[in-house]
């Protein structure tokens, strides 16, 4: 039984584009390897791919040899029929194909979809361009290992991922945008400006932060403690270490365990590396005695190390690590308290967010779904879900709800901000808890003389201080903005005998709160300030024999622009100002 293809909107003709340049590229590589298993090949964002099991690794010098096949196939503008067959008939088929047997049996129904064009017949649940000169322009981008159905105890396939736009010109700007995205990439840019590293001895996902780094660390985090202690939140500590029975009772451990370090055992006592915060902070909420509503809300904030047990296959670089240093508060208040509490860390957010020119987020209140680890309490979970809503429409805060992506413990609204490039990360959250406060008795005495349960609210602004640096370091491609360079301006003597001098402008400007040094490397000059820019640091201070008289400096921009002599005082006080502003 043949299909007809009908004509679609825009979006689903790009879909249908992708998908049929994903058949193409099988049949291009069956060209290669006519004895090539085939596993699925689906349309993704930006592009398609396909999974094989080859007779031998593919490196990138076969891309184009397949590359150049598939666009004989494109060239040719060669129909593509969908139809449908009986299982029996698509059993005999695919017969020497065991991942197509498998999908098959997988499919309910007495029959299945297929697809044919040129000499190539697939599986296929259908959604194809009429002939294929419509693909658009494509290119193959990389090869990468998947495990068949993405079990790791199947099959290890080879997947080519090819990225395909409607045209010649999207294409070049999607490259030029990923080329970009390279030249920004934290994990390379971060060992050039010699920020953090990975060391095999200490172990995958586990960072190492040089001087430059930590600095980097500092700032971010001061500006944040600095921002909340203005705003009411408390500095708390907890431990690195808890008993392993706190997370059964607060629910972690039953839906976090597969991220969560094996226990460690002490005289029959069982401890667990910290993974999350609250627990802690309701531990010790407990332990600084009976709170009256009176002290309502009582705001605690921790800059703490977690650690987390993530795939070797999920870790990348900052954004996903072993250990990581949460920027973690927990606000406990009554339900009276929760718009405004949810205001109050609204208002931290945006200043944090501003001052780093994160200024294009939307917001996404994430729900409960019908699947997944959640807590079982849908009283609570209504209640909570009811009180987000209400804080963020009385903030007038526009939102798109999703369901599925709340903590297994509430619901949440989640920062997602885009970047320089205009990619989208998710950094801050508010989560509303009406559920673990109850499950680990933590009370507060009510105006009645009652014990009551306080409501819970999480919150992050930079969500990990590594992450956020990932974040970071790519959005500005590395060029802090001033306040937050690590080294804000770097004093290159000229000579040898200028080198006394240059630390006379390195202690004055220090003096003025500003963090520099001196190149004393007996390389030339414009070799330093070669360095200086590769280094991206802000300002750079050239000092001869004509600035010692004048007690001046000659500057240099990171843009590379040229001030030229300016007096000390007049660098200085142009320096603390780009500072105060955060320019």
């Amino acid at each position: 039984m043949v299909i007809e293809i009908n004509e679609q909107t825009a979006e689903d003709q790009l879909y249908r584009m992708r998908h049929s340049a994903a058949h193409i590229m099988a049949q291009a590589v069956l060209e290669v390897f006519p004895e090539a298993k085939l596993a699925i090949g689906p349309p993704i964002e930006t592009g398609f791919y396909y999974d094989f099991q080859l007779p031998r690794p593919l490196t990138p010098d076969d891309l184009p040899g397949i590359e150049a096949r598939m666009q004989r196939v494109v060239d040719a503008n060669v129909a593509f029929v969908e139809s449908r067959a009986a299982k029996a008939e698509a059993r005999r088929t695919f017969a020497d194909q065991p991942f197509k047997l498998e999908l098959i049996d997988s499919f309910d129904g007495e029959d299945v979809g297929l697809c044919t064009h040129d000499t190539f017949l697939d599986l296929c649940a259908g959604r194809h361009v009429h002939h294929s000169g419509e693909v658009g322009a494509f290119k193959l981008m990389s090869i990468a290992g998947a495990y068949w159905r993405g079990d790791e105890k199947r099959p290890q396939l080879t997947r080519i991922y090819g990225a395909l736009f409607p045209t010649r010109e999207e294409l070049d700007a999607h490259l030029a945008h990923l080329e970009e995205a390279r030249a920004r990439d934290h994990r390379k840019l971060g060992r050039e400006l010699g920020l953090f590293y990975f060391s095999e001895e200490i172990g995958p996902g586990i960072p190492l932060f040089a001087p430059r780094g930590e600095m980097l660390r500092y700032l971010m985090e001061s500006f944040v403690r600095e921002t909340q202690t203005r705003h009411g939140f408390q500095h708390v500590w907890t431990a690195h270490l808890v008993k392993e029975s706190l997370y059964h009772r607060s629910g972690h451990y039953e839906n976090y365990r597969d991220v969560m370090f094996p226990a460690m055992v002490d005289e029959e006592q069982r401890f667990m590396l910290k993974p999350m915060n609250c627990p802690s902070h309701m531990m010790l909420y407990k332990e600084m005695g009976v709170h009256s509503y009176r002290e309502l809300p009582l705001r605690f904030a921790e800059f703490a190390t977690l650690y987390r047990y993530e795939q070797a296959g999920a870790l990348s670089g900052l954004t996903r690590v072993r250990a990581l240093t949460q920027d973690d508060c927990h606000t406990f208040c009554t339900e009276d308290q929760i718009q405004e509490e949810f205001s109050r860390c609204l208002r931290v957010i945006r200043e944090v967010l501003s001052a780093y020119g994160l200024t294009d987020y939307r917001v996404q209140l994430s729900l409960k779904g019908s699947e997944g680890k959640y807590v079982a309490d849908e009283e609570k979970w209504a209640k909570a879900t009811r009180a987000l809503e209400a804080a963020l429409d009385a903030n007038e805060v526009k939102y798109e709800a999703v369901e599925g992506e709340a903590a297994f413990y509430g619901p949440k609204a989640d920062f997602m901000a885009k970047d320089a490039l205009g990619r989208e990360w998710q950094l801050s959250t508010i989560q509303i808890d009406f559920i673990q406060p109850a499950r680990l008795g933590v009370e507060y005495v009510g105006e009645d003389g009652q014990a009551h349960t306080p409501v819970l609210i999480h919150r992050a602004v930079m969500g990990s201080t590594e992450r956020f640096l990932a974040v970071l370091i790519e959005h500005y491609a590395g060029a802090f903005p001033l306040w937050l360079a690590p080294v804000q301006a770097i004093v290159i003597p000229i000579a040898d005998r200028h080198n006394d001098y240059a630390e006379s402008v390195r202690r004055q400007l220090e003096e003025g709160g500003l963090r520099v040094e001196v190149d004393r490397r007996t390389e030339r000059m414009n070799a330093k300030i070669r360095d200086a820019q590769i280094q991206k640091i802000p300002y750079q201070l050239v000092v001869g024999d004509r600035e010692a008289e004048a007690g001046a400096a000659a500057v240099r921009l990171r843009s590379n622009e040229n001030l030229g002599p300016l007096p000390l005082a007049e660098v200085i006080a142009r320096m603390l100002d780009e500072v105060k502003r955060k320019a």
